[in-house]
């Protein structure tokens, strides 16, 4: 009597793959060495900042003889060089209007931009037209033209078109910082716009929605964290520009906050004192501006960064 031996062939158990190039790199950078690394990197970054901070509170002569770090072991406090930026009616004060003219430089410069570029972005990457590849290959091109080449030939244009007048200098220096921004901002939002889910765009289009109404309902609130952070560049870059504000507004009535900061070190750099308390007061504008826009900033640089 013979017996028939059954064999299975049963599946041979796999190899454990161990992490890969992701699972290492993301191990390195969050272990006690990368995170020892970074609190450092980020101390030496913070350091100088600090040391400006106590010195806008330090008496002029302490800030003229020793260093900040004088201030731990002889410290001494004073409101004299924000009193002198602020409230003086010399010329080393009257910091308030040139506030003023930074913010009404500011807004629109930002708001013309963002509008433009979104409205740009959504014709690129859902408007069916001839030439349209062509023509955002052109528009992204525009951003290795350096800003130092297109000054002289808006400067001549401007001068055409307004002329001197200082009450034409912010429309002036809104045009420019539109064009020197539109490059940027229509690359970046399309990137956004065009990686939307194409079934909503063209459920939409069946249910009648013509482009204004898929624009304003659908696109615009899928791209807000997008917008936020253009919007948060494009306020920093402004608030903080000195090379258009002096080229397109260089009168007393149009001069933002950077052209008064780089007049208050005096003609030697003598009284950098004052330059302590000013760059604190410019910062408070862009502060605010970053933290109520911090949530959609996040948001816009992960966004695109993990696929489902």
């Amino acid at each position: 009597m013979t017996t028939a031996t059954v064999t299975t062939d049963q599946p041979e158990p796999k190899a454990e793959k161990g992490p890969g190039r992701a699972g290492r790199a993301k191990k390195r950078l969050t272990g006690r060495t990368a995170s020892l690394i970074a609190l450092v990197i980020a101390l030496l970054w913070t350091t100088p900042t600090f040391g400006l901070l106590l010195s806008s509170f330090r008496p002029e002569g302490e800030i003229k003889t020793n260093g900040w770090w004088n201030f731990f072991t002889d410290p001494a406090f004073t409101f004299d060089n924000y009193t002198q930026v602020l409230l003086s009616d010399t010329s080393s004060g009257r910091l308030g209007s040139y506030f003023f003219s930074s913010l009404v430089i500011t807004i629109p410069a930002v708001l013309f931009p963002v509008a433009f570029a979104s409205f740009a972005a959504y014709a690129l990457s859902w408007i069916r037209f001839k030439g349209r590849d062509t023509l955002f290959v052109l528009i992204f091109a525009l951003q290795v033209v350096p800003l130092q080449m297109a000054l002289v030939p808006l400067l001549q244009m401007f001068q055409a078109w307004f002329g001197f007048e200082d009450e034409q200098k912010f429309i002036q220096i809104w045009f420019a910082h539109t064009c020197f921004a539109l490059p940027f901002a229509v690359f970046l939002l399309h990137n956004f716009m065009s990686e939307l889910p194409g079934d909503v765009i063209e459920a939409a289009r069946v249910d009648g929605a013509n482009h204004g109404t898929i624009f304003r309902k659908i696109v615009l609130p899928l791209v807000t964290p997008a917008l936020a952070s253009l919007t948060i560049f494009q306020f920093l870059w402004v608030w903080n520009d000195l090379l258009v504000a002096l080229v397109f507004g260089n009168g007393k009535e149009t001069a933002p906050m950077t052209v008064r900061l780089a007049e208050l070190a005096g003609s030697r750099g003598e009284e950098w004192q004052r330059l302590t308390a000013g760059a604190f007061i410019s910062i408070v504008v862009p502060l605010i501006v970053f933290l109520a826009l911090q949530r959609y900033f996040v948001r816009g640089l992960l966004a695109g960064s993990v696929k489902g």
